[in-house]
This record gives C-alpha cells, structure tokens and sequence, in this order.
C-alpha cells in the first residue's frame, strides 16, 4: 500500500513538470529542427582528408549537380572541405543562375529522352522552376503563407533543350558517375530514368511526397525505380510542413542495394570511391555494415572510428 501512495505521490508531482516540457516543445519547434541537424552533423567533427588522399590518390570524385542554384554543395550536404575531392558537373538550363567557379556545365534540362520541353520559370523564387506548372490548391495545404503565394506565379515560359544523363555524360567524355544529386521540382523520376549505362555510387534525391506541382509523378514510383535499378535508401530529411503531418517533400539518400549481387558488383568495382563517399557523407556505421558483408579490402581508416550519429 505504502509503494502505490508513493507511485501516485511522484506522479503528481511529475506530471505538472512533464506537461510543462510537453508544452515548451511544441512551442519550440526550432530546437527540435535544431536537435535534428545537429544529428546529421554529429560526424562532421572528424576530419578525413588523409584517409581521402590514401583512397583517391590524384583522382576526383564525379558528381553531377542536376538543378544547381547557388553552385556545387550549395545545400552543405556534406562539410565544404570535402568539395575540393570532387569533380563537378552543374546542370541548369537557366544559365545565368548557376555559379560556374570554372566547373563543366551542362546548360540544357535533363530527361528521359532528347526532346524538348516547357519550363515553368517561378521569377521571384527561381529554383522553383519546374517543368510542372505550380498547382495553387496544393501550395494552400503545404506549409507556405499565404502572404507568400504569389512567389509561386509564373513570370515565364521557355522552351528548353533537354537530354538524358547517359547521353551528356557520354558527350562530355565522363565514364563514370559517383555522386548524382537531382533537386528539379517534380522531375526526380523522369531524369533517372535516363541515368543509362551510368550507376552512381551515391544518389541524393529531392521527392516530392505532396508536390506543389500539377500532374507530377507519385513519390512512390520514383522509390519503385531506384529499387528495380537495385538501390537502398539509407537516409532522408524532411523539407516543409503540410497539413497531413507529413512533409511536404524530403532529400533522400540512395546506396547500392549490397545486399544484392549488382548492388555488390556496383559497389566494389569503385570500392575506394564508395568508402571516400560514405566517409564524406558521415555514414560510419553503415559503411562498417557493408564491409561486413561484402569485404572490403580498404578497411584501416574506419573501421574502429565511432558513429557519433544519435538516435
């Protein structure tokens, strides 16, 4: 008897204080926003610049920057003094947009197919031009303000060239791709289905899981083709609010499914380029996990090193 008074003495006592922490969160959303990138940024604090030379050597990673706004890592996926490892290749048709620094440049729209087509430009929020037309309903349920509608008009229509990946890699004497990032407003799946004879180590993929866009592809299908083309997600982050409690869309990151024979295949015919990439990206953990499995040969420079990445 006397342990069932003291259990209701605490919880008097506990539920005030656990009510006021309850509250302080839901009106402090920005520490959690801050708690969750501070998560993904718990590996930055290592430094893996000499493991990246023994790995590299003198070659250079090859990223293809498909919607490139700002320049290359102009999101910080990964720290910046990672971005001197790679190679870049930047894609915008709008050409005036992109930050050149000297990189190869691809100043056309990618598809699946050698066609041309409509860009929507969006003058007062141009790195959401799309080639879908913005959907007025769909922006009211997402977590944009009213106030903030208008950003969403389209000031233009171009009509653009546009290729696939595999032909514009091909013209620029690219043989093969390791990193590939596609942030082109509702048209993720239609640029991956021209990836061709190219199979990117790592895929960092915007999906639209409610699009603002009218007559985009569901984000489900584009999941069903990575998964056909044997890639694994192995990471996302959420972009936006939206009524559903859902976010409005998401970066995920896609690997080499290794546990499948092409996934492996893939994975080990660059196996210096895939540790450099996960290393980079912070993916300690995984990375020891696919070691496991398929053995790697390079496994000195991480193999004891904790994954500060908390749950």
């Amino acid at each position: 008897m006397a342990s069932n008074k003291i259990k209701k003495s605490l919880a008097k006592r506990l539920a005030p204080i656990i009510l006021k922490v309850n509250k302080f969160l839901e009106n402090n959303t920005t520490i959690i926003n801050y708690l969750i990138e501070k998560r993904h940024q718990a590996n930055d604090s290592y430094n893996f610049e000499s493991e990246l030379k023994k790995l590299l050597k003198d070659k250079k990673l090859i990223a293809l920057d498909a919607g490139s706004q700002g320049g290359f890592n102009s999101d910080i996926f990964f720290p910046k003094l990672y971005e001197k490892y790679f190679n870049p290749i930047l894609v915008d048709p709008i050409k005036d947009q992109t930050n050149l620094e000297g990189n190869k440049y691809i100043n056309k729209g990618l598809w699946s197919s050698k066609e041309n087509k409509k860009l929507f430009v969006l003058g007062k929020r141009l790195g959401s031009s799309s080639m879908y037309e913005p959907d007025k309903n769909s922006i009211r349920i997402s977590g944009f303000k009213e106030k903030d509608f208008h950003l969403f008009d389209v000031t233009e229509t171009k009509n653009i060239e546009c290729d696939t990946i595999n032909n514009c890699l091909r013209n620029l004497k690219i043989n093969s791709l390791d990193f590939l990032k596609i942030d082109t407003q509702g048209a993720e799946l239609e640029i991956l289905k021209g990836l061709g004879f190219y199979k990117p180590l790592l895929i960092k993929c915007e999906v639209q899981i409610h699009s603002i866009y009218k007559n985009t592809p569901s984000w489900t299908e584009l999941l069903n083709f990575l998964n056909k083309l044997n890639y694994i997600v192995c990471d996302w982050r959420t972009i936006g609010p939206h009524v559903t409690r859902a976010p409005v869309e998401m970066d995920m990151v896609f690997v080499p499914n290794f546990l499948k024979d092409e996934g492996k295949r893939i994975i080990l015919d660059r196996e210096e380029e895939f540790i450099s990439l996960m290393l980079i990206c912070g993916q300690i953990k995984l990375l020891k996990k696919i070691s496991e499995i398929i053995g790697f040969k390079n496994n000195e420079s991480y193999i004891k090193l904790k994954d500060k990445y908390f749950s």
